[in-house]
């Protein structure tokens, strides 16, 4: 039952027409502050609750919001609008299956409802398009280098024969491919660059190595020695006097985007991007 008052307007439904006024003039946190008056006059009046969401939707209050319309529903079940306020609040919190849910809900109550048919034909695009951004992304994380390349940690372990020697190397070439596979999923592309490390400092120089023909390096190889077919990619060579290496990180699209697959370790004597850079160590 709503608050008494004095003769005609009942207070909250007077608190309740200067707050739709505010909130058509924009003043969003007005028009909350009025809807919470006369919700304390009567709180069972779902009306107040949905139109109080809209102006915490309004403000990004969106817990609030939530809240709101979820009270809304509860009070009116029967009631399109409350399925409506808390979708549109669910959709600008990115849920978008769950504000998909909440307005066919509103259609089944109001199936002539245009705006809501509109709503659930865009968010099930919406929908679709992140579900496919975060399957990449998860395909993405997937991708361990330091896993991956294991065996070099203790290769460089074994040639150095210093174990925190051969941590700080590996952690060197992790970097860097880590490094490369970011800007290769950013952009597209990897600059041709040289990485020194000098005293256990990274440097990144300004050097950049020369362009690199990539069909030169496996056509005329033939199936047998290059297993990647035409994939694209990019390589990563490292040098030093006790060990050379070369990796091939294929990459792919996957549902519209880049995605880069684990690396592969190649012959070097076959594929060397580089001429060798250091003098070969002498045999101990």
């Amino acid at each position: 039952m709503a608050g008494g008052g004095g003769e005609g307007v009942l207070p909250s439904a007077a608190l309740k027409d200067q707050g739709n006024e505010q909130f058509k003039s924009g003043n969003y946190l007005k028009a909350a502050a009025l809807y919470t008056q006369a919700i304390k006059l009567d709180p069972d009046n779902a009306t107040l609750y949905s139109n109080r969401a809209a102006a915490f939707l309004q403000l990004v209050k969106l817990s609030k919001a939530l809240a709101d319309a979820e009270t809304t529903v509860k009070l009116k079940p029967e009631w399109e609008k409350g399925y409506f306020r808390k979708g549109c609040v669910l959709e600008a919190m990115e849920r978008y299956e769950e504000a998909i849910s909440a307005f066919q809900t509103a259609l089944q109550h109001n199936p002539q409802n245009t705006e809501v048919s509109r709503k659930i034909k865009r968010l099930s695009q919406l929908a679709r398009e992140k579900k496919r951004a975060l399957d990449v992304e998860s395909m993405r994380s997937d991708v361990d280098i330091g896993k991956n390349l294991d065996s070099l940690k203790t290769e460089l372990a074994a040639k150095y024969g210093d174990v925190e020697t051969g941590q700080s190397i590996f952690s060197f070439v992790v970097n860097v491919i880590e490094s490369a596979i970011k800007a290769w999923h950013d952009t597209g592309k990897v600059d041709p660059r040289v990485n020194f490390l000098l005293d256990d400092q990274k440097t990144d120089t300004q050097k950049y190595a020369p362009v690199v023909n990539i069909d030169k390096v496996w056509k005329g190889q033939g199936s047998r020695k290059w297993k990647l077919d035409q994939s694209d990619g990019f390589f990563v060579q490292f040098e030093s006097p006790a060990l050379r290496k070369i990796w091939f990180v294929p990459s792919t699209k996957e549902k519209g985007r880049t995605l880069c697959r684990s690396p592969e370790t190649l012959d070097i004597g076959i594929h060397e991007v580089l001429p060798r850079i250091f003098k070969e160590a002498a045999a101990a």
